[in-house]
């Protein structure tokens, strides 16, 4: 049953970030509305769109953590580490990227990669 939730968790994920591009955050862009932080709409957006997609990467760690629970090894606790380390490496990627560094949330990603990949490394 695990892999079935670990299928669906893939399979929603992609939904959600393709679906939500299209009729969501396309739409809710055209608004000239929208909160100006740091001086205009442009962070607003940048913010909003990697958020909605980091909730894709999330979903996708956590199918991989149920793909691991489904099928254990002898080295699940590394295997799950791990998973956390590319989750988190990746999302401080994407908030970097995004938002040209402005948004320091990469900084909290990077480290709770690096302390998940240092429990990995010693352990």
């Amino acid at each position: 049953m695990l892999l079935v939730g670990s299928f669906l968790l893939l399979f929603i994920g992609l939904i959600h970030s393709y679906l939500g591009e299209k009729y969501i955050l396309i739409r809710l862009f055209k608004r000239n509305n929208l909160p100006k932080l740091l001086g205009s709409d442009w962070f607003t957006k940048r913010v909003l769109r990697f958020a909605w997609h980091l909730t894709t990467i999330a979903w996708w760690g956590f199918s991989a953590i149920l793909y691991f629970l489904s099928n254990p090894s002898g080295n699940i606790h590394s295997e799950i580490l791990v998973t956390i380390t590319i989750v988190f490496a990746l999302s401080g990627v994407i908030s970097l990227v995004f938002s040209h560094g402005k948004h320091l949330s990469w900084l909290f990603f990077f480290g709770i990669a690096c302390t998940s990949m240092f429990d990995v490394v010693y352990s």
